[in-house]
């Protein structure tokens, strides 16, 4: 039986204006797997990410972790409790190193005690970080700028490694290593909710998805369920 870690429940959000932006929206993450929400541009993908992780205050409905219920908390709260999200665009800080980079992702006080074991950890995953630690990160590769960003994500120790549009603008050779990198992570231990255009990519290494069209939930299953649905084939795998 697969335990569940984050459980929403009935999500609405509105935004800017009362735009409805999440109807109703109930997903479930399990441990130890990556699950994907694919869907249009503007369909509330990074929204619903933003209210996972208390960047986005939902109006109605509930989002637990273990249990726990997070909705009404702080960001700096919610990752403390495990769970780290690596935002669309990267949000690096161009003019530090790689390794200054890295240590402000671990700002927590679990994560500071275990810093250096993280660090190798990191590097284990993503070798060319090792090599360019004491570069700028503005001055990396927009893969490498990507690999970096999801390193900082885990310098945080956690549980739940939310990740949203991490091949964007990126050549396919540097999409599979970054997915292939993607697989490592949750092999560790680290359950990734995913949120990414490439369909064909995120169903590749997802074990369940959702797809969201409008701030809703139209479609649920296993990836072998998505991947053979006619649906999903014409809308987003162009089949």
């Amino acid at each position: 039986m697969m335990k569940t870690m984050l459980e929403i429940s009935q999500l609405n959000v509105h935004l800017g204006g009362g735009a409805h932006i999440l109807r109703n929206v109930s997903i479930q993450v399990f441990e130890n797997e990556i699950l994907t929400i694919v869907g249009p541009n503007g369909a509330g993908k990074s929204t619903l990410l933003n209210s996972i992780s208390g960047l986005v205050v939902p109006t109605s409905g509930l989002i637990k972790f273990y249990d726990k219920r997070i909705d009404t908390l702080p960001p700096h709260k919610i990752v403390n409790l495990g769970i780290s999200h690596v935002p669309e665009g990267r949000q690096l800080f161009p003019k530090l190193s790689v390794l200054e980079n890295l240590k402000l992702g671990a700002y927590t006080s679990r994560a500071k005690k275990e810093m250096n074991e993280t660090l190798n950890y990191v590097f284990n995953v993503f070798p060319i970080l090792k090599e360019r630690a004491g570069q700028k990160a503005g001055t990396l590769s927009g893969g490498e700028q990507q690999m970096l960003a999801i390193a900082r994500g885990l310098m945080s120790k956690p549980k739940l490694l939310l990740l949203d549009e991490p091949s964007l603008g990126l050549a396919p050779k540097v999409v599979n290593t970054i997915f292939k990198s993607i697989k490592n992570v949750a092999a560790g231990g680290v359950a990734v909710l995913l949120v990414e255009q490439n369909v064909h990519k995120a169903l590749e290494i997802a074990n369940r998805g959702y797809v969201i069209e409008s701030g809703s939930v139209v479609m649920e299953g296993t990836t072998e369920e998505l991947q053979n649905s006619d649906y999903v084939k014409k809308a987003y795998l162009g089949i």
